[in-house]
């Protein structure tokens, strides 16, 4: 049990003399009484190893899987096909096991990947620059926040409301540490506002963020928005999602200065929240404020080809005040499967997925508008995500009748009620796509819908609720 009780009391004893202090209380004489715990914390029994199993048993249970229902959920976590090659090459031991590469260029298979996967990021993004990855995609908005405030001498921080929620709360949170101030443009017909934008941005301005396709689904006009952005000397950062520039164009032609992203649809499961990985891309001028890690090939002195870490601009590694990033533990074995997923794809499977995204969402788009008691929330272009607006009934109402009554027992429709992060979409809800969703479970979705506002109809006319049968 040494390995894990990591000091008995014997050894307590033993370190506390070796240190010449007489107990552990006299370690933490400095921290006030008031604000330290006087009695042992309220921690139940433990379990046997079988409780322990039925105990997790249980809370996996609980759990929806994607395996078993048709998940239209979206909002920036996908139901992607990962193929099998991505498990083999992700479990091996030399990928699966390794500590973050204090020695790196013992580490060349480590370092490879890493290249490798920047190299892919800016392709995908068209910037020249890409980091080895972050922790996820809102931390990276975090980084990109903090670059732009170091490169331009400004503090302000102006965001797009189709930026995604949790961005937008991580800026907020991030913004009172950087000591920086967020302005929030608004979105009309599922579009940023460039009349409001316009508005905003000024010659405080550090940053614009905006994302495309954006929280709604809609593909913005990044070019056209961040001429204002550039006229004003801020820069134009854009979060961006990697399934979609097999067909959109890249952020960096458009303009964009940085642009970073979620890249869980890129080769990692829905695991229950995570872990996923970011990514961060930018113009070259800012290498050197770039988070995390980069990369860089190089050939030895006998020619032959290698790879070092060539850049962290993390305080461990240079002068604190210098540094530009805490990261040290990017989540890389997850970009290791993003990686493995792109090059299983290839060039032109990775289009050709983009074009099957785009025609299987037109075909729910338009399946679902074409449903009385719905209307699409805005008409701009999409890719693989919509918003759609219930105008009979409320949106928690027309999903518990659909789960309650369609289908005894199981979780019904799953799609993301858009009022959670946006009060004034309380009526409508998002719908995603994936390569995942069949023909016929698009189909299956639309008629549970059009079932369940069968169901809330007659409720209102006789006054108790009928039951239709769902199909599935």
């Amino acid at each position: 049990m040494g390995g894990y009780t990591p000091a008995t009391p014997d050894d307590q004893a033993e370190m506390l003399a070796a240190i010449g202090v007489a107990s552990i209380e006299e370690l933490f004489e400095q921290i006030p009484p008031e604000v330290r715990l006087d009695r042992p914390l309220e921690l139940d029994p433990g379990l046997s190893e079988s409780e322990v199993f039925d105990q997790l048993e249980y809370l996996a249970s609980q759990n929806i899987s994607t395996d078993r229902v048709s998940s239209f959920l979206g909002a920036g976590m996908y139901d992607h096909y990962v193929p099998a090659i991505v498990d083999a090459i992700t479990s091996r031991s030399e990928f699966l096991t390794p500590y973050t590469p204090y020695q790196p260029e013992v580490s060349q298979g480590g370092l490879q990947v890493m290249f490798e996967f920047q190299t892919a990021m800016s392709e995908l993004t068209g910037l020249p620059v890409a980091n080895a990855g972050l922790y996820e995609g809102p931390s990276a908005a975090a980084s990109a926040a903090y670059l732009a405030m170091g490169a331009t001498g400004r503090s302000e921080l102006v965001v797009s409301r189709g930026l995604h929620p949790h961005s937008r709360e991580t800026l907020a949170t991030h913004a009172a540490g950087f000591g920086a101030s967020i302005i929030e443009v608004g979105l009309e017909d599922g579009l940023t506002d460039p009349d409001q934008l316009l508005t905003a941005v000024s010659e405080q301005t550090a940053a614009v963020f905006l994302q495309n396709p954006n929280f709604l689904g809609a593909v913005e006009d990044i070019t056209a928005l961040g001429e204002a952005v550039k006229a004003a000397g801020a820069l134009l950062v854009v979060a961006v999602d990697p399934m979609t520039l097999g067909i959109l164009r890249p952020p960096g032609e458009c303009g964009a200065d940085i642009a970073y992203g979620e890249g869980q649809p890129l080769g990692n499961r829905l695991d229950f929240g995570g872990p996923s990985f970011g990514f961060f891309c930018a113009a070259e001028r800012f290498i050197r404020k770039m988070p995390g890690r980069i990369a860089g090939e190089t050939t030895d002195l006998d020619g032959r080809r290698g790879f070092v870490l060539t850049l962290q601009t993390r305080e461990q590694h240079i002068r604190r005040e210098k540094a530009t990033s805490n990261i040290c533990t990017a989540q890389a074995l997850n970009a290791l499967a993003a990686m493995v997923h792109l090059a299983w794809l290839g060039k032109r499977g990775f289009i050709e997925l983009g074009e099957l995204l785009v025609r299987r969402t037109a075909f729910a788009r338009e399946r679902l508008r074409g449903i009385d008691g719905l209307e699409l929330l805005h008409d701009a272009p999409v890719v693989r995500e919509f918003a759609v607006r219930s105008n009979r009934y409320p949106v928690a109402d027309l999903l518990a009748r659909a789960g309650s009554d369609l289908h005894p027992g199981e979780p019904g429709i799953q799609v993301y009620p858009l009022g959670r992060d946006y009060p004034e979409y309380e009526d409508a809800f998002l719908v995603a796509i994936t390569e995942k969703r069949s023909p016929i479970e698009i189909e299956g979705l639309a008629e549970d819908l059009e079932l369940s506002l069968e169901d809330l109809a007659s409720t209102r006319d006789s006054g108790s609720p009928s039951r239709n049968g769902g199909s599935r």
